[in-house]
């Protein structure tokens, strides 16, 4: 076995098509869109380059096969916020192998102790953390696009490794059809009604007044989590930009106060899988001409919440349950969605899963952060 670190465009195909080996015979993976995993790689698309760094291999058998693949960087806004510098791992595949994994591991470990990092956080992304985040370890059920999915014997390479959980990942899911609780309703009528506030769905010909929106809202409400940092008008404008394609405008949901101030907002886009299954990640031209398509034929089922906030100032005010009938309210009719993914919140987050059982949400899945001290 060696390792071959990524240069050049021959390589970057290999780094794409190597989950193509390990899944298969498995009916439940969709292949990403290649042009998603790329845009992680590089520096003019994905703004986490201006404050780090990241590389990334392959693994080719003793016939130059490739059979594993592995990335490391470095968040320089966030590698020095725990006890000890440190940096991460992610988009790791490999074949059901342990002297491969622990190859790809030994590698991106060597790279982070050479620039300083004292430990390794895994597997999770270059960039924000509702996407390619954790290692799956419950619910291997079709995923929502953008969460990450993995054989089940992973889970056991990173433990044999020394991987510790740093925190776990708890997704959930609505059942659509049947809508929230009756009392969950009635105390949204009664909180819109009593308390003044504005509900708006997102307006497509206004994005930067969302984009501003957002980013007030965003950075007030998660300031007080474990390494955060601010989100910057840059990587709103690129996340803008991925979901343009896919985005209802009526998914995307703010409150404001009575004199214009936002508040709160949730995010919810219908799920990508079931549009690009099939396409084998590539949006070439026959690629493009299927995804239009799929998207004119085929009314999505599934629709997942990528992320939502309220200010501080604001919460437990019942905003949450007010966008949620206005979600529903939207939804129901509509007579094709059946599922709706509250992904993910971390275990160290009592409040936001409280309001998951609240509106009627039942477990789905488990994702795992792992961290690994050098």
């Amino acid at each position: 076995m060696r390792l071959v670190q990524v240069a050049d465009q021959a390589t970057a195909k290999q780094f794409l098509e190597v989950p193509m080996i390990i899944y298969k015979n498995d009916p439940q993976w969709i292949c990403p869109l290649f042009n998603d995993i790329e845009s992680v790689f590089n520096p003019t698309k994905n703004n986490f380059f201006s404050f780090g760094k990241c590389i990334r291999w392959i693994l080719l058998d003793d016939a130059d096969n490739p059979i594993g693949r592995i990335a490391a960087f470095i968040n320089n806004k966030k590698a020095f916020n725990d006890e000890v510098p440190t940096g991460g791992c992610g988009f790791f595949e490999c074949i059901n192998n342990q002297e491969a994994a622990v190859a790809l591991f030994d590698q991106a470990k060597h790279w982070l102790m050479d620039n300083g990092m004292k430990a390794m956080m895994g597997p999770i992304n270059f960039g924000e953390t509702d996407m390619w985040w954790g290692l799956l370890v419950d619910g291997f059920t079709n995923p929502y696009y953008g969460m990450n999915y993995n054989p089940s014997y992973y889970q056991q390479f990173f433990v044999d490794y020394g991987f510790k959980v740093k925190y776990e990942q708890i997704s959930n899911k609505v059942d659509v059809r049947k809508g929230m609780p009756e009392k969950v309703i009635k105390i949204a009528k009664w909180v819109e009604k009593r308390n003044g506030y504005i509900f708006k769905p997102l307006d497509p010909n206004n994005i930067p007044k969302f984009a501003a929106d957002f980013k007030e809202i965003y950075n007030d409400a998660w300031k007080d989590f474990e390494n955060f940092t601010e989100v910057t008008d840059a990587t709103i404008m690129e996340t803008l930009e991925k979901i343009k394609p896919i985005m209802d405008p009526n998914l995307i949901w703010f409150s404001y106060t009575s004199t214009g101030e936002p508040v709160a907002f949730v995010m919810i886009l219908p799920d990508t899988n079931e549009w690009i299954s099939g396409l084998q990640g590539k949006l070439d031209l026959m690629g493009k001409l299927k995804f239009l398509w799929n998207k004119w034929t085929i009314k999505h089922k599934k629709m997942r919440a990528v992320i939502m906030g309220t200010k501080e100032l604001y919460r437990n005010q019942g905003l949450e349950s007010c966008m949620f009938m206005k979600l529903q309210e939207y939804v129901q009719p509509l007579g094709h969605y059946e599922e709706l993914e509250l992904s993910w919140v971390g275990d160290f987050n009592s409040k936001m899963l409280a309001l998951h059982q609240a509106v009627g949400a039942t477990y789905a899945k488990k994702h795992t952060t792992y961290i690994l001290k050098f």
